[in-house]
């Protein structure tokens, strides 16, 4: 029998137990698509959760019975109501598809009585086939694909030994799940960089995404993702109402996704974090047919693919009330689809390519023009390079606004102005491949147009707007309309002041000429020495 797999199942912080998990699951690739391999490991992940969840209901039901004074045997009797499950948010899960019976025989069922034995895998496509059938929402939705040939069952055994015997947190089952969360997401990001390109379909950097939520602050309302891939926009905003210690259940949460195993992804993801989304019943093209068409959104947050050239587009579409967009790229239907979902008074932060902000191909130019004029961009972002290991695209985010008058949404009434943003110089290099936004680079986005625009959160922290050079410039239509209604920031907000030294400019010169005219008598003297030896050399 092989070695089983040690590790430190106590690690000191959560990124170590993350780290941990990672390289555990990764010993189990072996021969397996990448993509595959992904649908593994989030699969197992999503089935911890759902036991967890289960658990904790299920202790919960316990102890209030028995201090109902029922006994053992009426207790056996009632703590399987599926009711007392479903009704409290918590998928039933039978018994041979809990986590404890599959760890239990994490290497496979021998030969019994005749009946044949059953691998690991095996094992777990059926727990995964009973789950799904007792929980209708999850219908074709979790991978069956645990016993196929090119699946290490030696290592999908010790990787579930490894989840099973790792501990989260010693704070409660509830807080176990939040960190299954984490780990979750933390997969996801791993995944999309390991797979590059394609890696892109289906995660946002997280500090893009909170570019968004916290610009967009979601506090309730219907949310909506006409890209939604992985789910990620709608976990930031669940954590942007905890941080906020703020009840989850204000939003609603409405997606769409074209891809079918990232649709699975989503539904897994979202239920880990205890979002119930409607995702629609199955994957989908957004264009070819909207799978919300009469919902209107208070919130809107999207990174539809950049860019794409073969789209479903008919020109008679009535989405396309600013123009019809080119037949060779789909920025500004999606753009467009987007504010058509929007309700009265609702906004929507969109990542684009940078190209969006000027492009006049195809008529793109004339659409723009009649967003700006129908005044419903109220904010541009053009972001820090290589925030996307995915592609080397520079990035912008759009912000929309159906009502830029003073209200709710704000108390400064910029009607007719658009808050032009340039980001570019924020952010810190994580490696030589890739950028992040730090909490400070986020919050100084979303601070500024808060003030701008004179929110709730910017009154209360004292915030107010300004110009500054070389970051923000609040511009007008007319100004706009003078630049041919090009949106790249750059146009409006200058060159950053240079801080006075205090140093006279004849003096400067003097100064800096004197400086100069040494470096070039040095550089003369070096160029001589060098000729010098190359001469004895030859």
């Amino acid at each position: 029998m092989p070695p089983k797999l040690k590790v430190d199942l106590a690690p000191s912080t959560m990124k170590e137990l993350k780290d941990t998990l990672w390289k555990a699951a990764d010993k189990l690739r072996g021969s397996m698509d990448a993509s595959q391999y992904k649908d593994v490991i989030l699969g197992l992940v999503f089935l911890k959760y759902v036991s967890d969840a289960f658990e904790e209901r299920r202790g919960i039901i316990q102890a209030e019975l028995e201090a109902d004074g029922l006994a053992e045997e009426q207790i056996a009797l009632l703590i399987d109501d599926v009711d007392e499950y479903t009704g409290h948010g918590v998928f039933w899960v039978p018994a041979r598809a809990r986590w404890g019976y599959l760890a239990e025989n994490a290497k496979g069922l021998d030969a019994i009585d005749g009946a044949e034995p059953k691998s690991i895998g095996l094992l777990i496509d059926e727990a995964m086939d009973l789950i799904m059938a007792d929980n209708k929402s999850l219908a074709a939705t979790l991978p069956r694909i645990y016993n196929r040939d090119n699946v290490d069952q030696r290592r999908l055994g010790e990787l579930l030994d490894l989840f099973n015997s790792a501990r989260f947190t010693g704070m409660g089952a509830g807080r176990a799940r939040d960190l299954l969360g984490e780990v979750y997401e933390y997969f996801l990001e791993k995944f999309a960089k390991a797979e590059g390109k394609r890696g892109g379909e289906f995660y946002t950097p997280a500090g893009v995404v909170r570019v968004l939520v916290e610009v967009l602050e979601p506090h309730s309302g219907r949310v909506y993702d006409p890209a939604c891939g992985s789910g990620g926009m709608f976990v930031q905003t669940e954590k942007f109402l905890d941080a906020h210690n703020e009840d989850r259940t204000a939003i609603s949460v409405y997606g769409q996704e074209l891809n079918e195993r990232t649709w699975r992804m989503a539904k897994m993801n979202l239920a880990i974090h205890g979002l119930n989304a409607n995702l629609a019943s199955r994957w989908g093209d957004t264009f070819a047919r909207d799978q919300h068409p009469d919902m209107q959104a208070d919130y809107i947050m999207a990174n539809p693919p950049f860019n794409i050239k073969d789209w479903a587009r008919s020109e008679s579409d009535p989405r396309w009330k600013y123009g019809v967009p080119p037949a060779g790229n789909a920025n500004y239907a999606w753009i467009q689809h987007i504010i058509s979902k929007l309700a009265p008074g609702g906004s929507a932060g969109v990542v684009m390519a940078n190209g969006s902000m000027s492009s006049n191909s195809g008529g793109e130019g004339d659409i723009r023009a009649q967003l700006v004029e129908a005044d419903l961009v109220s904010c541009m972002v053009a972001l820090p390079t290589q925030l996307f290991r995915s592609t080397g695209i520079p990035v912008c985010t759009w912000f929309f606004a159906k009502d830029k008058t003073a209200g709710s949404r704000g108390s400064v009434d910029r009607t007719g102005q658009v808050l032009f943003i340039d980001a570019r110089n924020l952010g810190y290099m994580v490696d030589r491949a890739e950028r992040a936004l730090s909490d400070d680079d986020i919050a100084k986005i979303a601070n500024t147009y808060h003030a701008w625009r004179g929110t709730a959160s910017a009154v209360e922290a004292g915030l107010t707007y300004d110009d500054e050079a070389g970051f923000c410039y609040s511009a007008t239509l007319a100004e706009i309309k003078v630049a041919d209604y090009a949106l790249t920031p750059g146009r409006y907000v200058g060159a950053a002041e240079v801080e006075d030294d205090g140093e006279p400019i004849e003096e400067k010169v003097a100064r800096l000429s004197k400086q100069l005219f040494a470096q070039f008598e040095e550089s003369e003297r070096l160029a001589a020495v060098v000729r010098e030896q190359l001469g004895r050399v030859s």
